[in-house]
């Protein structure tokens, strides 16, 4: 299965912080990755940055092969 690639890299947050966000994740059924990138993306959009919508993960079974044969 093939994913856009994302950057990676370590943050430091409080831990009283990280322990809202993980709160709020889970109030709108996100992983704390996804609701730091919500936020992020929601801050940005109010300082007037403009971003691409996020490229939206494939769910469910992959098609099936047809074999010819």
């Amino acid at each position: 299965m093939s994913t856009p690639s994302k950057k990676a890299f370590p943050l430091r947050l409080d831990p009283a912080l990280y322990a809202a966000i993980e709160r709020a994740a889970a109030g709108d059924l996100r992983s704390v990755n996804a609701e730091i990138e919500y936020l992020l993306r929601e801050a940005l959009a109010r300082r007037g940055v403009s971003l691409e919508p996020p490229v939206a993960a494939k769910r469910g079974r992959p098609p099936k092969e047809v074999s010819d044969g």
